[in-house]
């Protein structure tokens, strides 16, 4: 008796784990369905297909930029402004290095623009002694009144130090818009923002242009 009774628990005891495991590799197989593939990028990723809200500004040398005229390029994004202290001196710097270290061909494909979240104290002579001091007078530094400004800061989800009333207090990220004018990354001060990141991931943008 004792026999078939050992048998057909061990029958049973098969048939569980035979379940458990069947159970298991489905879950498994699930969870490699869901997770979605490796990014190229080494910024942190935003949604996906968000497009550059269009505007035009003058940048404090006078000259006129229009988002939407910038298709074809990869756009460097970055708020700031002159007096800040903190994270705009880095992010500044680190743009102003990650597009000395691109290649020729691709320098030119790339488009650094900075832009006023605190046009009052944004003076032409305050943002050229800014970018001077940072080795960063080729970039482009937009700037005009604020009621010029703040739909443009609403657009792009921006915290503006003319609104805090700090000049250190602000968004500054850096978001890289692909050649189509798809956000495709974003790099922080002190976390991910580096020359050699950036760099890679202005590189990696312009590759929708060969992909193409």
């Amino acid at each position: 008796m004792k026999a078939p009774l050992l048998i057909a628990a061990a029958v049973a005891l098969a048939i569980v784990v035979g379940a458990l495991t069947a159970v298991l590799a489905d879950r498994r197989h699930s969870v490699s369905i869901a997770l979605p593939p490796p990014s190229p990028y080494r910024g942190s990723i935003p949604p996906p297909g968000v497009r550059a809200p269009d505007f035009t500004l003058r940048d404090y040398r006078g000259t006129r930029v229009t988002m939407s005229q910038l298709h074809g390029r990869v756009v460097l994004l970055s708020f700031v402004d002159s007096k800040c202290t903190q994270k705009c001196p880095i992010v500044t710097s680190v743009i102003a290095q990650a597009i000395r270290q691109l290649p020729a061909k691709a320098r030119r494909q790339v488009v650094p623009l900075l832009m006023s979240v605190d046009p009052e104290v944004d003076t032409a002579v305050s943002i050229h002694r800014f970018l001077a001091r940072r080795g960063a007078l080729t970039l482009s530094y937009l700037v005009g009144p604020v009621r010029e400004m703040r739909p443009i800061w609403k657009a792009y989800g921006i915290l503006a130090a003319a609104d805090t009333g700090n000049t250190d207090i602000h968004s500054s990220d850096v978001r890289i818009f692909d050649p189509n004018g798809i956000w495709v990354s974003t790099q922080h001060a002190g976390e991910d923002l580096t020359p050699e990141n950036l760099r890679h991931d202005s590189l990696e943008a312009l590759n929708v242009i060969r992909v193409r």
